[in-house]
């Protein structure tokens, strides 16, 4: 017999009638937040996004840079282009490093970090992330990489 694993919801802890008082109480306290201090909440559940994506053991989709970039653009209601000019690029340019189509630079993870507020290892740890996992597919694809285990030196040394 398997069992698995299952998470407690809230409909099994709480009645509607109570389920409902509290999504009211977080509505009316929500309403009554400043501007300011929503736009905080949106950014750190942005990051918030990125620290699971980049230490979950495995993720059901890849997502690119220019995915989490999307969700400021949103909350800050600009477009890509209008970032492209900020970070003083063309936009096809920019396109090309959100998409991973270039690697970053140290110049880009800056301007990424300056503008998200982010320490730029967020945004080399998601690119390196992807990296990994196209390897990782790759190398169960062709086992290419076996020749490099240490039990090939190990062997060696022994005879």
């Amino acid at each position: 017999m398997t069992m698995k694993n299952k998470e407690i919801g809230i409909s099994a802890i709480w009645a509607k009638e109570k389920r409902d008082a509290l999504k009211d109480f977080i509505s009316t306290h929500a309403q009554k937040q400043s501007r300011e201090r929503k736009l905080k909440n949106e950014l750190l559940a942005i990051q918030y996004q990125i620290e699971d994506y980049i230490t979950a053991d495995a993720v059901k989709e890849k997502m690119h840079i220019l995915d989490f970039v999307k969700l400021y653009l949103k909350t800050f209601n600009v477009t890509q282009k209008n970032v492209a000019q900020l970070f003083e690029m063309s936009s096809g340019n920019l396109h090309k490093y959100l998409v991973g189509d270039r690697k970053l630079n140290t110049d880009m993870l800056l301007k990424l970090s300056s503008f998200s507020h982010l320490k730029p290892e967020y945004w080399l740890r998601i690119e390196i992330k992807n990296e990994l996992m196209d390897i990782s597919k790759e190398q169960h694809r062709n086992k290419k990489y076996e020749k490099y285990d240490y039990r090939h030196l190990l062997a060696a040394e022994l005879q």
